[in-house]
């Protein structure tokens, strides 16, 4: 690691939540980590919390002093969230933040998109998925994140911000524990998703969106741009871990038509 990404100041929101959590401690050996969250109660143990709510612009501006990167992790997470929920949390929430760290003169914003942007390809079993196609989210949270693209690549093109959109699979500690072969093939481990958005951090290019899950061998997302454009190569894959067995199906396996309800 150069001296100078050892300096870099990244504030990370939604820091006490699953991914936000996580990237707050493995990140920490590279850069100066600012942690961010709505609940003073709960800050980590001897961590310290800066508190504000992304639907108020002051609160979010003032995160943003001498900050280089920004990942943003906060925001309304479950596919079955309502409008009035992302509309808060991922529309106006991501706007705040993306407006601060323009004025701010932030470097770089890494968003935290999701694959539920292409859900309805998944649902029809529309496969394989590529970045560049049209979006076709199967849910108001998967709107939501359509959005945030959106605003992200405007922030890039009208005022130059840095703005890499993370289309984040499935993050849990333990693949196993999922019985649907669509949430085991987008599969993001826990060392991955820090190598990703590490990627993300550090990565010449300046905007663009990108797949981020592990090396399933039985995906159905295009993660070339990822490894071309932000390095990234990932380590993990659900079948290599104890007690992993892949039933191949030709085509991809079957995915239920309330996909993503209840998942």
């Amino acid at each position: 690691m150069t001296q100078n990404t050892a300096r870099r100041r990244v504030l990370i929101t939604g820091a006490t939540g699953g991914v936000g959590s996580h990237l707050s401690r493995t990140l920490a050996e590279d850069y100066e980590i600012i942690r961010h969250g709505r609940d003073p109660g709960s800050a980590p143990e001897g961590a310290d919390l800066r508190i504000a709510d992304l639907a108020d612009f002051e609160a979010v501006r003032a995160l943003m002093d001498d900050i280089d990167t920004v990942v943003h992790m906060a925001g309304a997470s479950s596919p079955e969230s309502s409008w009035e929920q992302v509309l808060e949390a991922n529309i106006i929430g991501v706007r705040n933040v993306l407006e601060a760290a323009r004025g701010a003169g932030v470097r770089r914003v890494v968003l935290a998109s999701s694959n539920h942007v292409m859900g309805m390809y998944d649902r029809h079993e529309q496969w394989p998925v590529y970045p560049e196609q049209l979006p076709r989210a199967d849910s108001l949270y998967g709107v939501s994140k359509i959005f945030d693209e959106a605003l992200g690549r405007f922030y890039h093109d009208e005022h130059g911000l840095d703005v890499i959109s993370l289309r984040i699979g499935w993050f849990s500690e333990d693949p196993l524990s999922a019985e649907e072969d669509i949430l085991r093939a987008m599969w993001l481990s826990p060392g991955d998703c820090t190598e990703v958005v590490r990627c993300a951090i550090e990565a010449e290019v300046r905007c663009g969106l990108y797949y981020a899950i592990s090396d399933n061998p039985n995906r159905r997302w295009s993660m070339t741009n990822t490894q071309l454009e932000l390095g990234y190569r990932p380590r993990d894959a659900w079948t290599a871990l104890p007690g992993a067995q892949e039933q191949v199906v030709e085509g991809g396996a079957p995915v239920r038509d309330t996909w993503p309800r209840g998942s």
